[in-house]
């Protein structure tokens, strides 16, 4: 489908249940999380986006001028462009709790959103980077964050999920973190504490 801006899969759930936003990482597309977000929450509605940003041919959702180096003025047109997309679906469909699932460059965009609008009651942010130092937000207090991550990530260095956990717990969200041992990869327990946290 391609309307409110994204070209995006939808699963429409029931009136009044939740939905959940999917969104993939770099080189991904519409398609990675989507039947995985359709297992973790099989009564809601499931949407999963397309970023708009080509990189040589991989999908993203904003721009970067180098590794963990972002081009912010996209960065921000990102945000509000997601912002309002996932306010505009949740409306129509009646969402009775809106929800946030990304992994790395999809993560990145869900977070800036929840650091700028808020907008997710809760979110799921598998191997974020956030290389700078977010703007106070007290609209997040009380919000479900689940962050998951490898110690030994080469793309996202343990010390900045760490800081970025800092950060939401500073603005009083609860927070969740999960880490493995390994990289850049999702292994199983993250995919456990996903579940976990979703079906809350």
């Amino acid at each position: 489908m391609v309307d409110h801006g994204y070209a995006h899969k939808l699963k429409a759930g029931k009136p009044g249940s939740p939905i959940l936003f999917v969104l993939h990482g770099t080189g991904g597309d519409e398609n990675q999380f989507f039947t995985f977000g359709s297992q973790l929450l099989p009564e809601a509605t499931i949407v999963s986006p397309r970023g708009d940003v080509s990189e040589y041919g991989a999908a993203r959702f904003f721009r970067r001028t180098g590794e963990g180096v972002y081009d912010m003025a996209d960065l921000a047109r990102a945000t509000t462009k997601l912002a309002n997309f996932a306010k505009t679906l949740a409306a129509e469909h009646e969402a009775s709790e809106v929800i946030g699932l990304g992994y790395s460059n999809g993560a990145n965009i869900l977070a800036n959103v929840m650091i700028e609008e808020g907008v997710f009651d809760r979110a799921v942010l598998m191997h974020p980077l956030i290389p700078f130092k977010p703007k106070a937000n007290p609209k997040l207090e009380g919000r479900g964050i689940l962050i998951t991550a490898g110690e030994r990530d080469p793309i996202c260095p343990a010390p900045l999920t760490q800081s970025l956990a800092d950060y939401f717990n500073a603005q009083k969200a609860a927070v969740t973190i999960e880490w493995h041992s390994g990289g850049h990869d999702i292994r199983q327990n993250e995919i456990a504490a996903v579940e976990r946290f979703v079906k809350a």
